[in-house]
């Protein structure tokens, strides 16, 4: 499943992104400007050389206030003026995109390319201040509780907090403003301080030192905000709406809690030192967790709310309406990595994991050699069904899970890292890994029966320290032992 299979499916969704599918058709919709930073991550490893030209076509349709079209043709390399702009998210995306690059290739010349704003050419910046556009979008973009403005949307394409749409047939993504100076989402919030870390490192080793330290000022009180403003008690809340009522609380009647923010939240390191992140995640398994895998929230909602928009549009169990997303599964899982609880995380892994559900093949409908987008969650009628199979974020998600996270064999801007986070039943493995030009030869063993802790880390026979070994130009093979306990 990882060797292949995962990696063919992460190949498909970085050529075809969600444009040409049984589920999507035609020219209208292109390729999505968040969809395709996220697919970068599955896939700049095999060839980096296109994940670069695709980095540069996704920055050619940011606008120069650092927000984007959401989606854009592959052929024009043009933004779609039908859907627009104004999902607060997708900033952010580019700078995961090039973090990701970066780490993976050591390529920094990358940050000099001039790329237009909105395919004009007169209008041309360096990739770096389209990272810096980027940056600043969402950090001047908070609402009235220090967290970032959701506009449209964030990741989830029908939390439509701006729209109030009570017409049948509007589309929620376009229907109402764009922006709303009060609902605010604690996804980007997670999102801003996990990515904004990445920022500030890219400036530092650049030589941007005060801009390094502003970034980390910046991000740091988007922190404190989450901490003040958007934590629930047991959980993080999902966003506040355009009213500044809270949505994903104990106070809701539907919808208390939600997987995205208990995911990126904890990937971005909010909660871990206070405890929070193990709580929220408890709270995920308490509540989201089913046979098949998480859902995105609970209890689902049961009649249309107008100041929430899709969402609520859909029966209960399917899609967006507390349907098992399979594109977020991996975020709990990464997140249970961060916290050291390597069984969960494989729990986890393993619900939506292909692999794993050829005995239930009946139930679950589709291939079992690739992701789908969805399952239907328990409230649903066909609980356990998929839909959407290969063109999906599941793909690269999952990869960067299994093979960065659990394995924990991941790119850094120094050299190759490797900090596994196993579970009990993985008491060893060997891996091949490539990178920038050279080959590691990994084996990894387990002392005892449990625990994750390095006791040893060897490369070439000789101890290091720390987790990441530095690369050195010109090495062409590396034979790497860790020893965990």
């Amino acid at each position: 499943m990882v060797n292949i299979w995962n990696q063919y499916q992460c190949m498909v969704t970085f050529n075809m992104s969600r444009s040409a599918s049984y589920y999507e058709s035609g020219t209208g919709r292109g390729m999505g400007f968040r969809d395709s930073c996220q697919d970068l991550l599955g896939f700049v490893h095999m060839i980096p050389e296109r994940a670069r030209e695709r980095i540069i076509d996704i920055a050619s349709t940011q606008f120069e206030d650092g927000s984007a079209y959401h989606q854009y043709q592959p052929l024009t390399k043009r933004g779609n003026m039908d859907i627009g702009s104004g999902f607060n998210d997708d900033p952010l995306w580019l700078i995961a995109g090039v973090s990701a690059y970066i780490r993976e290739t050591g390529d920094w010349d990358i940050l000099k390319e001039n790329v237009p704003f909105d395919n004009d050419a007169d209008r041309s910046q360096t990739l770096m201040e389209h990272l810096r556009r980027s940056f600043g979008f969402t950090k001047s973009h908070l609402g009235p509780h220090g967290l970032p403005l959701i506009g449209r949307a964030d990741w989830n394409d029908c939390l439509n907090l701006n729209c109030f749409s009570t017409e049948p047939g509007e589309s929620f993504q376009t229907t109402g403003p764009s922006e709303g100076p009060v609902a605010e989402s604690l996804m980007i919030a997670g999102m801003y301080v996990k990515y904004g870390k990445e920022y500030a490192e890219i400036c530092r080793l650049t030589g941007l030192e005060e801009e390094a330290i502003e970034a980390e000022t910046s991000v740091k009180a988007v922190y404190d905000a989450v901490l003040k403003s958007g934590w629930d008690g047991e959980w993080f809340l999902r966003a506040y709406d355009a009213a500044g009522n809270k949505v994903g609380s104990k106070e809701c009647t539907e919808g208390q809690i939600f997987i995205e923010p208990q995911g990126f939240c904890v990937m971005g390191g909010i909660g871990i030192e206070e405890g929070l992140a193990k709580k929220a995640l408890d709270s995920v398994q308490e509540r989201l967790d089913t046979t098949y895998g998480i859902v995105l929230h609970q209890p689902a909602y049961q009649t249309y709310h107008k100041e929430l928009g899709e969402i609520s549009s859909y029966p209960p169990g399917y899609k967006e309406n507390a349907g098992i997303f399979c594109h977020n599964n991996p975020w709990i899982s990464i997140a249970e990595t961060m916290i050291g609880r390597g069984n969960r995380a494989f729990e986890v892994y393993r619900k939506t994991a292909p692999a794993y559900t050829e005995e239930i093949s009946e139930i679950h409908k589709t291939e079992p050699y690739c992701y789908s987008q969805m399952v239907a969650g328990k409230d649903a009628a066909n609980f356990g069904e998929a839909k959407n199979s290969w063109l999906t974020g599941t793909a690269a998600w999952t990869f960067v899970c299994i093979s960065q996270h659990i394995l924990g064999i991941r790119p850094g801007f120094h050299g190759l890292i490797v900090n596994p986070c196993l579970p009990d039943s993985i008491g060893e493995f060997s891996a091949i890994r490539k990178f920038r030009g050279a080959t590691y030869h990994i084996h990894v063993v387990r002392k005892g029966e449990t625990g994750n802790k390095i006791s040893s880390f060897l490369v070439d026979g000789s101890a290091i320290e720390g987790n990441e070994i530095p690369f050195q130009a010109g090495k062409t093979e590396y034979r790497v032992d860790l020893t965990l306990e």
